[in-house]
């Protein structure tokens, strides 16, 4: 029976969706409409295939625990949707690093780190014969995600980056050629939700360039209640972020565009629920004006995992084809910032000649 192993760095709301969703598609069919996958056989992996071997976090009420009690404590705030059974992976603690912001420690409830020892990460990456690491540290998280990457080349794992720093991306080159050099491949950056702001606002612009539309101006604000937003109230943790969000819409422009895109507020009360609004404006035949503005209302984590799910299958095939380095046609499909930027349909076609073994990677 094909088996993927992985090991998640983070236990929060994203987490629990991606756990959850291990459970609720454990017994999807591939001769049926699914709603919410975009796969249900990914290259001759199912999602009952995916199986969870370990975990790492800060928050002492989270460490020791089994994963499947852990993804269910504060702050955690992700919907119910799925029953967990125990999983038997006991959450391990981890170096924190910048993964934890200063205003964020009591929030996140952390341990005293100062008896980890950083090899330790490696060890139990080992013992539990991982195959993919699946980075979900908070944002701004510099030196933690190179950390973490350079546990997974240690530990011999692929690695899949949903945050936003760049790994797979990385300009210089220089983490894709460790990967390259180890052998491994390295998936990212920063995760593309299923039907989210991104790829929403992706879409709007790509339809209006493609209808001969000049679009002059555009923002994107985006509001959320749970630790996710709590973090990004600090702008100096925001650089990357705007970065990534940005660039995902405005490389499909062939000109200026004045835009503002990111985190706009944190609404406690919203939990896991993120509201997005979108703004166009644009000029058409005759140059008559046309402003174009949406509200996009989602639960954020489940929003992801069904793309994370697809990148874990997709890590795995890498490491069956001997593939090393960044990966580029699924990772322009599923990331706000990957190595290359292409056209969202065209992503999806690298994606599926990909997954058919036309393209190498």
């Amino acid at each position: 029976m094909p088996e993927i192993r992985v090991a998640l760095v983070g236990v929060g709301n994203s987490a629990s969706a991606l756990v959850q969703g291990t459970q609720y598609y454990k017994d999807a069919k591939e001769d049926t409409t699914v709603p919410g996958l975009m796969h249900v056989n990914y290259g001759g992996y199912y999602i009952r295939d995916i199986h969870f071997v370990a975990a790492f976090e800060v928050n002492k009420a989270k460490i020791g625990k089994d994963l499947s009690e852990a993804i269910w404590v504060k702050p955690n705030c992700c919907e119910k949707f799925a029953d967990v059974p125990n999983l038997g992976v006991k959450v391990s603690p981890a170096p924190i690093l910048d993964g934890v912001a200063p205003h964020m420690r009591e929030v996140f409830n952390v341990y005293d780190d100062s008896k980890t020892a950083k090899d330790s990460v490696v060890k139990v990456l080992k013992d539990a014969k991982t195959q993919v690491l699946v980075n979900y540290l908070p944002v701004g998280s510099h030196d933690a995600v190179r950390f973490y990457a350079q546990c997974a080349i240690d530990a011999g794992c692929a690695f899949v980056n949903c945050m936003p720093e760049f790994i797979g991306s990385d300009s210089t080159k220089e983490w894709p050629a460790k990967f390259e050099k180890a052998g491994l491949p390295v998936l990212g950056d920063d995760i593309k939700s299923q039907v989210g702001a991104t790829i929403l606002h992706r879409n709007l612009v790509r339809l209006c360039i493609d209808r001969g539309v000049i679009v002059d101006e555009t923002y994107q604000l985006n509001l959320g209640g749970d630790t996710d937003f709590q973090n990004m109230t600090v702008e100096n943790r925001l650089t990357s972020k705007r970065i990534s969000k940005t660039e995902a819409v405005t490389s499909l422009v062939p000109y200026a565009l004045p835009t503002r895109i990111g985190p706009s507020d944190y609404v406690p009360f919203l939990k896991n629920k993120k509201i997005c609004y979108i703004s166009l404006k644009g000029r058409k035949f005759g140059d008559r004006p046309i402003n174009i503005s949406v509200k996009l209302e989602v639960e954020d984590s489940p929003n992801s995992a069904g793309v994370v799910i697809d990148l874990i299958r997709a890590a795995k095939i890498a490491l069956d084809r001997k593939i090393a380095g960044a990966l580029l046609s699924m990772p322009s499909y599923a990331f706000k910032h990957p190595p290359i930027q292409v056209p969202d349909s065209q992503a999806r076609q690298w994606t599926e000649d990909w997954i058919a073994g036309k393209r190498d990677r």
